[in-house]
């Protein structure tokens, strides 16, 4: 958190942003509407490039970084250039997809995709601005998570399992960078969010689910907006985001 709320802004750095309608996006426009200067990482040039559009047209400080999270050559290169532009206050790993299927047919290269988008980009996000974190004594690191790191649902074995990886890799961080003034927050997502990746793939979800039976992605975005926010006197390690409605 900023200790003085009149010193200029550092930038918030966004990894894992798709569609304008996705929840990357809707982070990086809540911070660029409260003033951070913000950057933009994703693996879709075509997709970051309508959203960096979008958030200049609004008025936001804003720049766009094509990037594999699971690459590390190519998590340096975002974080340095991002350092660039100015220094870094809040980094969040987003990225990650989920493809569910009966555990006998999940494939290697499946599983695999999975830990490395989620896991290990997490890691490599984590490893890489922390030491900047370090330097200033202070900073925000936050991941996404799921209920799936909380338990493992029939045929979603490989995102169960990087997931839960996560969750673990933010747990530790916390306990070891929080005394030295870096708050490290994971955000469980507990339910459908109604964002381009899911509305694709399952048209019909959100009339089944009702009113708000879906997270909003402008909703979770203000739950990232509070974590960086908060007194660390008080600081929250792990937040659950699920609509009124679902069942947990």
């Amino acid at each position: 958190m900023v200790d003085n709320e009149s010193e200029k802004k550092g930038t918030v750095l966004v990894s894992g942003v798709g569609a304008s309608n996705g929840l990357g996006a809707a982070i990086a426009r809540k911070f660029a509407a409260g003033g951070y200067p913000v950057v933009i990482a994703g693996r879709s040039e075509e997709k970051l490039q309508n959203t960096l559009s979008e958030l200049v047209a609004d008025g936001a400080t804003a720049k766009m970084h094509v990037a594999d999270v699971g690459d590390v050559n190519s998590v340096v290169k975002l974080v340095e250039e991002t350092e660039s532009m100015s220094p870094i206050e809040m980094a969040v790993h987003n990225a990650g997809g989920n493809n569910p299927a009966p555990f006998l047919e999940v494939t290697q290269e499946s599983f695999t995709t999975h830990w490395r988008e989620h896991t290990l980009g997490a890691f490599l996000l984590a490893q890489t601005v922390l030491p900047y974190f370090l330097e200033r004594e202070r900073g925000t690191l936050i991941f996404t998570g799921a209920s799936g790191s909380l338990r493992g649902k029939a045929k979603f074995s490989p995102f169960s399992a990087a997931k839960g990886g996560v969750r673990n890799l933010a747990q530790s961080l916390s306990r070891e960078f929080g005394p030295k003034n870096i708050h490290v927050g994971h955000v469980i997502v507990d339910g459908g969010i109604d964002g381009e990746r899911l509305n694709r793939r399952a048209p019909k979800l959100k009339s089944e689910r009702g009113v708000d039976g879906m997270l909003n992605i402008d909703a979770i975005a203000d739950a990232y907006w509070v974590l960086h926010h908060q007194h660390r006197s008080a600081w929250t390690l792990e937040l659950d985001l699920r609509p009124w409605s679902e069942n947990f």
